[in-house]
C-alpha cells in the first residue's frame, strides 16, 4: 500500500474525507496510474497514525479519499530519540539523516562542536537545513514513517546540553568508556514514553573538556564496543540498538 503524507487539516474524521493535494497528485494520477477505489495510506507527520483509505475522487489539482479506518499503532518507535551530531565533512550529513530516519530517530539537530571542521553562518545553515529536511521527508515517505522527523537549527554543544536538560536518558558515546555491559543496562533501561537524548561527535570527536561538561550535567558515557566507528556509524549504531529494544 503506498503511502502519502498530508497537513492534518486535509484530514477530516467527521466526514471520512481526506484530500491529497500538491505534486503527491501527479505522481497518484500519472506515475503510479492509480484507479478508483485503490487504497492508500495517509499520515499527517504529527501523530504517528496511519489512516487507511480508498480514492473515491480525482481532478488536477487534488486527489480525494475515504477514510476507512485508523491504525493507532503505526510504525513509529514508543520512546522519542533525538540524535545531536557534530557537523560532519562533506555530504555526510544527509548519509546520517537519511539513515537515522529509517532507523526511527524522532528528530536531529546539527551541533557545533570544537573539533568541527565544518562551520555554518545563518545563511548556509538555513539553505542546508531545508535541503535536510527535504532527505528527512523523503526518508521518510520510503521507509512508511508515521512522521516527518524535524531538522533542527544548529546549536552549540552548550545549548544542546541545555536543551535536554528534562530528558529521560542522555547518552554520549565515548572512546574512554569502558564495560560493555554497562551500556547494556543503560540502553535497556528505555522504556515507552521517554525522551532520550544521543549526542554523536564530529569526524574528531569530543574535546575531553565538552565530554566532562556533558557528564557534570548528567549525560551517561556509553560504549560502543572495543573498534573506534566513523561519525555516520555511530549514531546508525546506537539507533540500531534502541530500535531493537523498543520496538513493540
Amino acid at each position: 500500500m503506498f503511502q502519502f503524507f498530508v497537513e492534518p487539516n486535509q484530514i477530516n474524521i467527521d466526514t471520512k474525507t481526506v484530500v491529497i493535494t500538491g505534486s503527491d497528485v501527479n505522481h497518484i494520477k500519472n506515475v503510479l496510474r492509480m484507479k478508483m477505489g485503490e487504497q492508500v495510506a495517509v499520515c499527517n507527520g504529527v501523530d504517528g497514525k496511519e489512516y487507511h483509505c480508498a480514492i473515491t475522487g480525482m481532478d488536477e489539482s487534488s486527489v480525494v479519499l475515504n477514510l476507512l479506518e485508523v491504525v493507532e499503532d503505526g510504525s513509529e518507535l514508543p520512546a522519542q530519540v533525538v540524535i545531536f551530531q557534530g557537523l560532519p565533512k562533506a555530504d555526510k550529513m544527509e548519509l546520517i539523516i537519511q539513515k537515522n530516519v529509517e532507523l526511527g530517530v524522532h528528530s536531529i539537530v546539527p551541533m557545533a562542536t570544537k573539533r568541527c571542521v565544518v562551520k555554518l553562518d545563518d545563511k548556509k545553515a538555513g539553505a542546508k537545513i531545508t535541503r535536510w529536511q527535504g532527505i528527512a521527508e523523503a526518508a521518510a515517505k520510503q521507509s512508511k514513517r508515521g512522521i516527518i522527523p524535524q531538522i533542527g537549527n544548529v546549536m552549540t554543544f552548550k545549548q544542546a546540553l541545555s536543551y535536554v536538560q528534562d530528558f529521560d536518558i542522555k547518552l554520549i558515546p565515548y572512546e574512554h568508556a569502558e564495560d560493555i555491559n554497562k551500556t547494556r543496562e543503560i540502553l535497556q533501561a528505555a522504556k515507552s514514553g521517554q525522551r532520550i537524548a544521543v549526542f554523536i561527535g564530529p569526524e574528531g570527536g569530543f574535546e575531553e573538556a565538552e565530554v566532562q561538561q556533558a557528564l557534570d550535567m548528567g549525560v551517561m558515557p556509553i560504549t560502543l564496543g572495543k573498534r573506534i566507528l566513523r561519525t555516520e556509524t555511530a549514531g546508525f549504531t546506537i539507533m540500531s540498538w534502541l530500535m531493537y529494544l523498543l520496538e513493540i
